[in-house]
């Protein structure tokens, strides 16, 4: 065929994940990877529509990605456009209105359908097919084996939500909770470390609500399917994305004391530290109970680092309800975080509650929490000078000679390594420290 396609990824790591898979799909069928659009045949936008911001991002790199297409056109040669991922699930009409150039659009559960799909583009041009099925069989079942592509890998286990967070589209745009069977997820592992890979992460919207079945049919939990994993040979470092608190349970916090292959580190978004706005936003956990969880983590495991998700200026947030959040920032004192303004997404129920927190308000109260937050993730990567860390490579970096990679705590670290070290793991020794990323050289 020679003809060749570009990703574009926005968002998550379940996205990463889900643009290997569909770049799976099409080499499969013949396809090469192309490293710029103008140089594709077939372009897709996998999207994310956790902000508004995000959405809007799509839509503009529509615009500039049709151009091309033109530009193509021109030349004689064709140009297919393919958006997948939550934008489709939720703005599918507003994608035929705002972008009726595009050829197909898929929702996250259904892009394994894409093969036939680009056979009816092929037979029907000039029509736009758009699927946003919430399938009743699971989309990995119609998957090609997954390969790394790297020293690290994503491999997602559960997908959906059931929490109904009043801020968030995950459950209407990636549907019900599903956990893969254990099996498919160790045979999927294995394949994964023996094409490269010397550590994965386990991804899912509420990874830690993870009940899938073993081979008997008895549903096991993620730390069943943590142990079982760290049973891998040539499997190096475990880490799992995105947690929820009211689903951390014993089991799972004795995995960070046990298996030395879990990474010292656990994403675990608290989202405010007012009891007040937790329950406006439907969390199913207190202040209480997220501090119980991280103080019973940190017995079991003194070494391990905290991030977590902040949302501000959610409707409602006083003064009050802002400090009770520092607060818990001071406390826990994260290694990383992720913070945000509190952004409406049509349909939830938070986007038509009363008491909407002002633009103005809303970035002060960022300001201010970002700041505190940077305070200390300087400060613990600070505490890294001096320490002989191993880091694994995945990344070449700006510079010649220069290699990126990630310590176990997840930080960003360069050194001047050979390319040979790349995708490998390699003991440095730290020696500079910025907000944002480390330094160091070969212990």
């Amino acid at each position: 065929m020679n003809k060749k396609y570009y990703i574009k990824t926005f968002g998550c790591q379940m996205n990463v994940y889900d643009s290997q898979r569909i770049a799976n799909i099409l080499e499969g069928l013949g396809y090469g990877q192309a490293s710029t659009p103008r140089a594709a045949d077939l372009i897709i936008f996998n999207t994310c529509h956790i902000r508004e911001k995000a959405a809007e991002k799509v839509f503009s790199d529509l615009g500039r990605i049709n151009l091309i297409k033109q530009e193509r056109a021109a030349e004689g040669l064709d140009t297919i456009i393919g958006v997948v991922g939550c934008v489709v699930q939720a703005e599918d009409e507003e994608i035929a209105k705002r972008a009726p150039f595009v050829d197909f659009a898929t929702g996250p559960l259904t892009y394994h359908r894409i093969p036939e799909i680009l056979a009816k583009v092929s037979r029907r041009r000039g029509i736009s097919i758009i699927d946003t099925d919430f399938p009743a069989v699971a989309k990995f079942d119609y998957l090609p084996e997954n390969k790394a592509s790297g020293g690290c890998s994503y491999l997602a286990v559960q997908e959906g939500c059931n929490n109904f967070c009043t801020y968030c589209v995950v459950p209407y745009t990636r549907g019900a909770e599903y956990s893969r069977p254990v099996g498919k997820v160790v045979e999927e592992a294995r394949r994964l470390v023996e094409t490269g890979s010397l550590e994965i992460n386990l991804l899912g919207q509420n990874v830690n609500s993870y009940h899938g079945e073993d081979e008997n049919g008895k549903e096991r939990n993620l730390a069943y399917l943590l142990r079982r994993l760290a049973e891998i040979d040539g499997l190096k470092r475990i880490r799992y994305t995105t947690s929820y608190p009211a689903d951390v349970d014993d089991d799972l916090i004795a995995c960070h004391r046990d298996l030395d292959k879990l990474m010292p580190y656990l994403h675990l978004p608290i989202q405010s530290g007012s009891d007040r706005i937790l329950k406006a936003m439907n969390r199913r956990h207190s202040l209480a109970d997220y501090l119980k969880i991280v103080d019973k983590l940190k017995q079991a495991n003194p070494a391990i680092g905290m991030s977590s998700d902040f949302i501000v200026g959610f409707p409602g947030e006083t003064d009050q309800d802002f400090a009770a959040t520092l607060d818990v920032v001071r406390k826990i004192e994260y290694i990383q975080a992720f913070s945000f303004k509190y952004s409406r997404r049509p349909g939830t129920p938070a986007a038509v509650m009363p008491m909407q927190v002002e633009e103005k308000v809303k970035k002060e109260r960022l300001d201010i929490l970002q700041d505190l937050l940077f305070s200390y993730q300087l400060k613990f990567n600070k505490q890294s000078v001096g320490k002989i860390m191993p880091v694994l490579f995945e990344t070449k970096g700006r510079h010649s000679g220069q290699l990126i990679g990630r310590t176990p705590y997840m930080q960003n670290l360069h050194a001047e390594l050979g390319k040979e070290n790349l995708n490998k793991i390699v003991n440095i020794k730290v020696t500079e420290a910025t907000t944002n990323s480390l330094s160091g050289k070969a212990a």
